[in-house]
């Protein structure tokens, strides 16, 4: 009977803990918000929160990359082809000032028109009423600054809204981070959270907003960064509210910071793997600079994304 009695326990106890993970898997909404914006950090398997020279692209990643942006205007604009025919747009601007660096940034997803239909009797099962089209958009102000040359911080406060047809949902979210020259050579630590909010409502159904945790390293494990060729590794770890914890790793070949290679990789994922990248900078004197990224994502398809960047 004891026997029994401790097997239908430890069938019970399994059984709450297999419902503790399909209520934390896949429960956030606006997952938007998790799509990689540029091509650098597409290319590099997203490993990009450690990254000191992001410019006003760390507004997407982690803000406190923006504080060792040393241009006083800077500018990127990414686009690509999402899965299932959906668009991906995303740009942002930061400005140097004396007290610190400030940036606009927004996202836009466009998940295109589709047919709205009604339910009916008898072997027609449904009418068209017409077309119906789904979006979404976020835009930040963020802020961030070296408070000295070793250590940076930055904050993003954005609004988020995401409608279909007559329906929406809005909230009021943040982002923060910190990057840390350690003095070990060039190793760096990077840390931020983003998306970090209340709970909203869409319709009458409340969820939450899909926060996560970073935690990251880069280092230049060839050269550094004024060497003609260098070789920059990165290691990420993430830390979703919505999902397993994952690691992403990068590594990032340049020639005169001019021509980059990359190439990365993500851990635990259930399609997402490898990815590839290249960007080209043709010189100083020219504040011009394009990515590319092509990403890997199982039985759902690759992903193209490309980027351009102005620095002066």
């Amino acid at each position: 009977m004891k026997i029994k009695s401790l097997i239908l326990l430890l069938v019970i106890v399994q059984a709450l803990l297999v419902a503790q993970d399909f209520k934390k898997t896949a429960t956030a909404g606006f997952v938007f918000l998790q799509l990689p914006v540029t091509a650098r950090s597409a290319s590099l398997g997203e490993s990009s929160v450690a990254l000191a020279d992001m410019g006003v692209s760390s507004v997407f990643t982690n803000p406190a990359g923006m504080g060792f942006n040393d241009r006083q205007h800077s500018f990127t604009a990414s686009y690509s082809p999402w899965i299932a025919e959906i668009k991906h747009y995303a740009a942002a601007y930061s400005y140097n000032t004396d007290f610190g660096v400030f940036a606009l940034g927004a996202v836009a997803v466009d998940y295109g028109t589709m047919q709205k239909t009604k339910r009916t009797t008898g072997q027609k099962v449904y009418d068209v009423l017409g077309n119906f089209s789904a979006n979404a958009i976020a835009l930040g102000l963020s802020y961030s600054r070296a408070l000295t040359d070793k250590f940076s911080f930055g904050l993003t406060v954005k609004y988020v809204r995401e409608g279909i047809d007559n329906y929406s949902a809005t909230n009021v979210l943040f982002d923060g981070g910190v990057l840390y020259y350690t003095g070990l050579g060039s190793l760096r630590i990077g840390a931020s959270i983003q998306n970090f909010g209340v709970e909203t409502k869409y319709i009458n159904d409340p969820f939450k907003m899909p926060s996560v945790l970073k935690l990251g390293i880069a280092s230049e494990l060839i050269g550094n960064m004024q060497s003609e060729i260098r070789v920059t590794g990165i290691v990420e770890a993430l830390h979703p509210n919505d999902g397993d914890e994952r690691v992403n790793a990068g590594l990032e070949l340049g020639w005169k910071n001019m021509v980059m290679l990359r190439g990365g990789y993500k851990f635990f994922y259930d399609e997402e793997t490898w990815s590839l990248g290249v960007g080209v900078t043709p010189s100083t004197q020219i504040p011009v600079g394009v990515d590319f990224s092509y990403a890997d994502y199982g039985r759902l398809g690759n992903i193209l994304r490309f980027t351009l960047n102005l620095n002066y």
